[in-house]
């Protein structure tokens, strides 16, 4: 083996685990909306995430992201779409 082969035999060998960790699926997000301010929906986003961890076996921060969205009473914020 000449210097050239060991080269890219060990630089293939040390990008192998980049690759392998770049083929894991995503993690799924999940969206939590509430035209209240957080505080207000303190008991619903609970169990909210309750729910989604009994009934589907998620559990937020290890397979499923939850993103949490308060409109604090204004619901301007939210887009419009017609479909």
């Amino acid at each position: 083996m000449n210097r050239r082969e060991f080269i890219t035999l060990l630089g293939g060998a040390a990008a192998w685990p980049l690759a392998a960790h770049a083929q894991q699926a995503a993690m799924p997000v999940v969206g939590f909306v509430s035209g209240m301010s957080s505080s207000a929906s303190e008991r619903q986003a609970a169990a909210f995430l309750k729910g989604l961890c009994e009934e589907t076996g998620y559990l937020e921060g290890q397979n499923v992201a939850v993103e949490y969205h308060w409109l604090n009473g204004q619901y301007d914020q939210l887009p419009i779409t017609y479909g």
